[in-house]
């Protein structure tokens, strides 16, 4: 072949150099965002967001975040609004009063804090007065089938609805039958619990489209990000994503689950018919459920989903091999430490964890942390937070 003449050469080169670019463009151009972020270094620019309100529902794998949130909050030296005095929750089932949390003073200016998670009934203006502007707001849910089958094994001694029937199916054939009204906010986890949880009434007509319509909307004003425990890791993944923060920050060791002998199976007919009974909570997944992966798409896109769930899942592997004695939950009897020791509640078999022998200390802290029940971490962040308070008592310890 003879040689170009350098003009020619040149063209050429300009040409090749050219297309080459466009190819590029057009590649980039198509490529997911969120794959593309991920390419150039895999977390959003700016500080983590330390100012968080996590509504925690019940049943819904609530304590897992709830403990992400501590370790948090602890790792960084964030204040958290915790109950007032010796309670653990915040004045749930009553709708939340600031007055609920230590040091919330009713006159004069109001204290803030960082971190808000524990229990309480959703008052957005009550709220707003200990937690500052500019605070994410987020909730979890989760299928109100399983949501409900949950409550059921847990509250059956506290639940006036639940005391007198022998199981969820016989409560589901004939819910009237046990349900009174006048139980009021005794008998709020026998029905539509998360839409009671978010401050709105759990008998009210479902069948209403346009109350339904209009709650559901105050739920997406009020919150950033509703998560579905259905889908826990990838709630994970999206929620570090929104608040840059770290993969430790959000990996976590399950935390209040049951046995496998206290699960109960609904029937299918039983299934259906929980949906009908907590129809309110039914409306409120099938939307959140909708919306969640709405957000999924937008936010990250299914590649960098899925790497990104591959990683927690990873590392969550990594810290039960590092942490944890045999490397799975134990029930309440063979757990040797008594600081780690779940509350039993119900017919409810609430599984706890050993450490590893032989971790080293710092090491130690770590995962005792990962592995500290609700009531022990709320009172050592008690006593940590105000020392010169009176510790919460935890009396199934004493």
């Amino acid at each position: 072949m003879l040689p170009l003449p350098g003009g020619t050469r040149r063209c050429f080169q300009a040409v090749f150099l050219l297309a080459l670019t466009m190819l590029l463009l057009t590649g980039i151009l198509h490529m997911d965002m969120g794959q593309l972020t991920h390419l150039l270094g895999g977390q959003a620019e700016g500080p983590p967001v330390i100012n968080v309100m996590f509504l925690k529902t019940h049943k819904t794998t609530s304590s897992t975040v709830l403990n992400i949130l501590f370790r948090f909050a602890e790792t960084h030296n964030l204040s958290v609004a915790l109950p007032a005095g010796s309670r653990f929750h915040l004045g749930y089932p009553w709708l939340f009063l600031a007055r609920y949390v230590e040091r919330s003073e009713p006159h004069g200016p109001q204290q803030r804090f960082n971190i808000m998670c524990n229990h309480l009934r959703f008052n957005l203006p009550e709220v707003q007065k200990v937690m500052p502007s500019g605070t994410f707001y987020f909730s979890i849910i989760r299928n109100p089938v399983f949501q409900l089958e949950s409550s059921f094994i847990y509250y059956r001694d506290y639940v006036p609805a639940f005391r007198d029937v022998e199981s969820l199916d016989a409560f589901l054939a004939s819910p009237w039958t046990y349900y009174n009204q006048s139980a009021g906010l005794r008998n709020a986890p026998a029905r539509n619990n998360m839409w009671f949880d978010l401050g709105f009434d759990g008998d009210a007509p479902a069948d209403d489209e346009g109350y339904v319509r209009a709650r559901l909307a105050d739920v997406e004003r009020r919150f950033q990000l509703v998560l579905i425990a259905d889908h826990f890791d990838e709630s994970m993944v999206l929620l570090r994503h929104l608040l840059r923060w770290r993969l430790d920050d959000v990996v976590a060791f399950r935390l209040n689950s049951r046995s496998a002998r206290s699960v109960a199976s609904l029937t299918p007919e039983g299934q259906a018919r929980a949906k009908r009974w907590c129809a309110l909570d039914w409306r409120l997944y099938q939307h959140f459920n909708r919306t969640f992966w709405a957000r999924v798409r937008a936010e990250l896109g299914p590649r960098r989903l899925r790497s990104e769930v591959a990683r927690l899942r990873a590392r969550r592997r990594e810290l039960t091999a590092l942490c944890l004695q045999d490397g799975v939950a134990k029930n309440k009897s063979q757990i040797t430490d008594p600081q780690l020791r779940p509350f039993q509640s119900g017919q409810a078999d609430i599984l706890g964890y050993n450490l590893r022998q032989g971790l080293d200390n710092q090491t130690q802290r770590m995962c005792q942390r990962m592995v500290m029940p609700e009531l022990q971490y709320v009172a050592r962040l008690y006593a940590l937070q105000f020392p010169e308070k009176d510790p919460k008592r935890i009396p199934f310890l004493e």
